[in-house]
């Protein structure tokens, strides 16, 4: 996709994550305009990521320059292995700029802090005349979320969820929320007795194996399993509506009862897989909240199961952007416990006793996705239980899943998953002992260790490391109103019977790569 070297007056970069092809910068063809797209190590280095997700961007964006062109655009697209691609954006704008003798350069916001740094002074250091424009893909404003809150000691999520429900009128009836409530969140915690099954998996399959050679015959590293010859992600606009319309007629009907549960048995359940889809662009959140509404209102599927799956958009979606935006860069450095534990060697093969963090791990590893509740009460638990250091775990998370950005990605591993930033995003730390994995999925059958023991040598460890947490942090933690009755029961417990549980936490603390 080599462009004539004819001159261009404007040069226009195409993030990664912006494969937008109703964007506004498409809707005529312009002579004098270059798109640029490339395939940089910077991007594929900063973390370690798994290697679908490598896969999944370049080839997206492949396959998005391809039917630029084909719409009569001019493109200039760097390959991963391309001897002209210097491997950094700033370099190869300059590059091109000088090339095709350009005069203005143009990019769109991006998501990333670090990139909207990268670009801005790139753009503050150079004699082009520059322009950012809007992805044109949000509800909301990067600094929206800000604003609603300014003044308030406390944000919360259901607050701005209901603003924007009212704002964007969905699921209203005039001024009142549908159904009679905002949040139908209690009747979506259903452990999944085995039936109706999972459906059959409704995402597209490509043959990406030439591409994976030449990731890997340029030294690129990454972790999990590639599955290039059975990709099995969506990789332009219209396979991504035909997967969200198969979601919707397949697994939205189930999706409210059944969000929450987690078996060893169906890895997808009754989730969309859409999340990659949505925060590469390629379709908008407004087309997706159009369908589950549209499909309430013929009586295909549950208020509830459409609430729920709502909620997971125009609210946690739109808010924790607002919250990245507002609190970075000093956000990334939270780590209100302190914890300093590097990651156990097993979040890189799955291989544990524990048979909930193997399953969780081990489909993330194969499959580079794991849905909420894993991601949140099984993976992200026992980090924070054991005091892993929550930098290392967000860079985990954010290499681990096909769908992590850093915006999205950063606040729900540092604030909802880890509490590391003591209360700004999640109002309590969102951890458990075995009790509540056991309820929500079939994990605790044939685990080498026993859910009902706490300190014996095969009790299961997240039993002693959740009381040991509370106790540690007891300071911190007594007075929120959220945890409940956890610190009325430690206060019965016996000076020697918390000491005991303290004792077995510090050695599983010590032993985790054993565990």
């Amino acid at each position: 996709m080599k462009n004539s070297k004819k001159r261009v007056q404007t040069l226009r970069l195409i993030l990664g994550d912006q494969l937008n092809s109703q964007h506004s910068w498409f809707s005529h063809q312009q002579d004098d305009v270059l798109y640029v797209m490339m395939e940089v190590r910077q991007e594929t280095d900063y973390v370690l990521h798994h290697a679908q997700k490598i896969i999944a961007i370049f080839a997206a964006m492949r396959e998005f320059a391809r039917r630029l062109e084909t719409a009569g655009h001019r493109v200039h697209y760097l390959a991963i292995d391309d001897a002209e691609n210097l491997h950094a954006i700033p370099a190869n704008i300059e590059k091109l700029v000088s090339t095709y003798k350009a005069q203005e350069f143009q990019y769109q916001a991006p998501d990333e802090y670090r990139l909207d740094q990268q670009l801005q002074v790139f753009t503050q250091n150079t004699v082009l005349r520059c322009h950012m424009f809007d992805s044109e893909h949000f509800f909301t404003a990067r600094d929206e979320v800000g604003k609603i809150f300014d003044g308030r000691k406390k944000w919360l999520m259901e607050h701005f969820y209901r603003q924007m429900r009212a704002k964007h009128q969905v699921l209203m009836a005039d001024q009142d929320p549908a159904g009679g409530a905002w949040n139908f969140d209690h009747d979506n915690r259903k452990a999944w007795p085995g039936l109706p099954w999972e459906p059959e998996d409704f995402r597209p399959r490509h043959d990406h194996s030439v591409l994976w050679a030449s990731i890997q015959n340029v030294g690129v590293k990454s972790f999990g399993q590639p599955n290039a010859a059975e990709f099995a992600w969506p990789l332009q606009r219209d396979e991504a509506l035909e997967q969200m319309r198969a979601f919707v007629r397949l697994a939205l009907p189930h999706f409210g009862d059944f969000q929450d549960a987690m078996s060893s048995k169906a890895w997808r359940l009754f989730h969309s897989l859409l999340s990659f889809a949505l925060n590469v662009k390629m379709i908008s959140p407004r087309e997706v909240i159009d369908a589950v509404e549209a499909a309430w209102a013929r009586g295909d599927v549950s208020i509830a199961a459409a609430e729920g799956y709502i909620r997971q958009i125009l609210g946690w979606r739109e808010y924790v952007r607002g919250v990245y935006w507002h609190f970075m860069p000093d956000y990334a450095q939270e780590n209100v416990f302190d914890h300093q534990t590097e990651l156990p060697a097993w979040f890189w093969t799955g291989k544990t006793k524990m048979r909930c963090l193997s399953h969780a791990i081990g489909q993330s590893l194969e499959q580079a996705h794991a849905h909420h509740i894993q991601r949140l009460m099984v993976i992200g638990n026992f980090s924070l239980l054991a005091g892993l250091h929550p930098r290392r775990v967000h860079e985990w998370y954010l290499g681990v899943y096909i769908d992590a950005f850093e915006w999205v990605e950063l606040p729900n591993t540092l604030g909802m998953s880890q509490y590391a930033d003591g209360g700004v995003l999640a109002t309590k730390p969102y951890v458990s002992s075995a009790a509540y994995i056991d309820r929500m999925s079939d994990y605790c059958k044939g685990c080498h260790y026993d859910k009902k023991q706490r300190t014996s040598e095969d009790a299961c460890p997240f039993n002693a490391l959740y009381w040991d947490f509370f106790s540690r942090n007891e300071k911190q933690l007594a007075n929120n109103p959220r945890i409940g009755m956890v610190y009325p029961q430690l206060r019965k417990m016996s000076q020697e019977a918390r000491h005991v549980l303290s004792e077995r936490a510090n050695y599983l603390r010590q032993n985790l790569n054993e565990l």
